[in-house]
């Protein structure tokens, strides 16, 4: 990784050009402009009839589709084509440090070509592939545009609306790009904005290892397949109505103004996604609660989504705060005898069964108090589900610290990309004529410089 020093990070003055703020030494130039001169730099894929399933085989070069395009690179489950047919196809193969953008089907999409595990690759239909002229632009600099907020902008706006929306090579061709004076500047920029990349892309791994990790602990322990040292009696089935009450919110009339904007939590079945409720946005008052069929429930309940077509219904979840809910909202009442962490994650865990669960219409309509009542579940003893609640918990805590670094970084990346693809930030000192200023990121006061912005990822 280049070390950047404080005093090369630098930013020059705003000009305006083509409708954008970069600095006077910079300029806008097409793809076409930066694009190698040899016949094919800017090619799509092969005509529907040179490329049918039947050339795919299991072996060979692989030819990249628009589900190989999730990422920074090229990747993921390819389908393949034959040495010989490749060499048919010769036109529409892309190679290392080719960018790869889907003519028609998810617009948008970009990915680099990588180096390995393949020499060369087959371009499908529906994608288009640009060699850059590496003596002018930078292939990870160029990426970098294309993925930020102004690159995909530009992507989707000039995209044909009739039918399916799609774009062709000759649009490819005029997009434009801002440009830094020298090579050296794009590629510390792109190295700078590839590092984000890479750690955005590591932690996302982490976090779905984690996940699945937690997945299957729950599968096994709350179904009592695995057991926790020092526990070995047997366990009981019950129903959720034996052992504790299950009541339901209400929404005080909308068109009373005196019913909201009061002190009481309020909350609707869309903040069930929240999981761990410690606070919600609606607030009622003294004569919204009198007047409607929402009551007050302790701390400590588990919330189940009781209707709707989308993800909230059977979404579980647990409010840490005193509040009252709305009428899509089943609260489970806590009590002594039954761990109330344990019965969030068993339900949690069962997500796809309350959905179908559901009361009316071939499981189309919406859960009820009474089919919650009926759920059973199982009942080790009180310290097993604590133990049992604990470790899962710690899990979860793991997980959340994960996605919370995540979404720091994401932000980081954005921040930086805002500052670097625009020229309010220098890594490279620029042209002595270059009119200059010291820096700042302008969105801001802790992170002052791009050093900075890659500790704050790595921290």
């Amino acid at each position: 990784m280049t070390t950047i020093s404080k005093n090369c990070v630098i930013s020059a003055p705003r000009m305006r050009d083509k409708g954008d703020a970069i600095p006077t030494d910079w300029r806008f130039v097409s793809v076409e402009d930066i694009a190698a001169t040899r016949a094919n730099a800017i090619v799509g894929g092969p005509f529907g009839s040179d490329l049918v399933s039947k050339d795919y085989v299991s072996v060979g070069v692989p030819v990249i589709r628009g589900q190989n395009m999730a990422h920074h690179y090229v990747s993921g489950d390819f389908a393949f084509v034959s040495p010989d047919k490749a060499k048919q196809l010769q036109a529409n193969t892309a190679r290392a440090g080719d960018l790869i953008f889907t003519q028609r089907g998810t617009l948008g999409q970009v990915s680099l070509v990588p180096g390995a595990p393949f020499d060369e690759y087959v371009v499908s239909q529906s994608q288009m592939k640009l060699e850059l002229d590496a003596r002018k632009a930078s292939a990870e600099y160029v990426y970098q545009y294309f993925v930020s907020a102004p690159g995909q902008k530009q992507i989707i706006d000039s995209a044909i609306q009739t039918g399916v929306p799609h774009t062709n090579l000759g649009i490819l061709k005029k997009y434009e790009i801002p440009f830094p004076p020298t090579l050296m500047e794009q590629e510390a920029i792109g190295e700078a904005l590839s590092d984000a990349d890479a750690l955005i892309e590591s932690l996302s791994r982490v976090l779905a290892k984690k996940r699945q990790v937690k997945q299957g602990a729950m599968q096994e322990l709350l179904s009592g397949k695995k057991r926790l040292p020092g526990f070995d009696a047997p366990w009981g089935r019950v129903t959720i109505g034996s052992f504790t009450s299950c009541t339901a919110g209400g929404t005080p009339s909308t068109n009373i103004d005196a019913y909201w904007g009061g002190n009481i939590p309020w909350m609707s079945s869309g903040e069930l996604h929240l999981k761990h409720v410690y606070g919600v946005d609606g607030r009622i008052t003294d004569e919204g609660l009198r007047n409607s069929s929402t009551k007050w429930i302790p701390a400590g309940c588990v919330l189940i989504g009781l209707a709707g077509q989308g993800k909230t219904r059977g979404t579980v979840a647990m409010n840490h705060i005193p509040l009252c809910t709305n009428q899509s909202i089943a609260a489970i009442l806590p009590v002594d005898s039954y761990d109330a962490r344990f019965l969030y994650f068993n339900l949690d865990s069962r997500y796809e069964e309350l959905r179908e669960l559901s009361a009316g219409d071939g499981g189309r309509g919406g859960l009820n108090l009474n089919l919650i009542r009926g759920l059973e579940v199982p009942i080790p003893c009180l310290d097993e589900q604590r133990a049992i609640a604990q470790l899962l918990a710690d899990m979860e805590s793991d997980i959340v610290v994960v996605d919370s670094r995540l979404a720091k970084a994401r932000a980081v990346k954005q921040g930086m990309m805002q500052e670097l693809l625009t020229g309010r930030i220098r890594l490279v000192q620029p042209a002595p004529n270059a009119k200059l200023s010291r820096a700042r990121f302008a969105d801001d006061n802790i992170a002052s410089t791009v050093a900075e912005r890659r500790t704050l990822l790595n921290g």
